[in-house]
């Protein structure tokens, strides 16, 4: 069955984001001083702030997020670019007549930021945020909500993420996935989860999305 409808995450999917969140921890582990691997830095970038800065320090949680915030927005434009062939892809694919949404961890106020440094907000439909939901990714809410304001089949619409969260939530509410190549998880443990596809590169989209499916590609 063709795609119809597909909803992409944010961070490390369609931007890289990837050295403003390090940055972001780095400052905050500074200021806090805590002292944390690059590694262990990388292993951070996924989950909403609130579970992560609580599990570290559940007392100073509210304070680390608020520093965390004020760096990542304040050096947000210095960082942030959309990866290669996104803008285009994402362009093709909406004047294909696909519908296109954001299911997104992080709060609305820096996913619009970096929407609009990109120039790509005018393509979403819907854009679910950190603010829209209760429960987060995995959980298949935010991607359950999506589909409804879209008035969308799960059947035919595809779940586009870097991490397991991106790839469990979009199973539990019935959509086929995706998990992509650029993401710095390891392909391995990327395919772990059993993503519907495995995008080398965000065109391989314009495939997914027509008639003749990669199935080379295809986990």
């Amino acid at each position: 069955m063709s795609i119809r409808t597909i909803l992409f995450d944010l961070d490390g999917t369609l931007l890289n984001t990837n050295e403003l969140i390090r940055a972001s921890f780095e400052h905050t582990f500074e200021k806090f001083q805590m002292h944390f691997s690059p590694e262990e830095i990388k292993a951070l970038n996924g989950p909403p702030l609130n579970e992560t800065f609580r599990e570290i320090n559940p007392d100073q949680s509210e304070q680390m997020i608020a520093t965390y915030r004020e760096y990542n927005m304040r050096e947000h434009d210095h960082y942030v670019e959309a990866f290669p062939y996104v803008y285009e892809t994402i362009k093709q694919l909406h004047e294909a007549g696909i519908t296109l949404g954001i299911v997104s961890t992080k709060i609305r106020k820096t996913v619009m930021m970096g929407l609009e440094l990109t120039k790509l907000t005018d393509f979403f439909s819907v854009i679910i945020t950190y603010n829209d939901v209760i429960h987060k990714k995995p959980d298949p809410e935010p991607v359950k909500k999506a589909m409804s304001l879209l008035d969308a089949n799960p059947e035919t619409t595809l779940m586009v993420g870097d991490n397991f969260h991106d790839i469990v939530s979009g199973q539990r509410a019935g959509t086929q996935t995706a998990a992509v190549s650029w993401s710095e998880k390891k392909e391995d443990f990327l395919k772990s989860y059993h993503p519907t596809y495995y995008l080398d590169t965000i065109r391989d989209l314009l495939t997914v999305a027509g008639e003749r499916h990669a199935e080379n590609r295809k986990v």
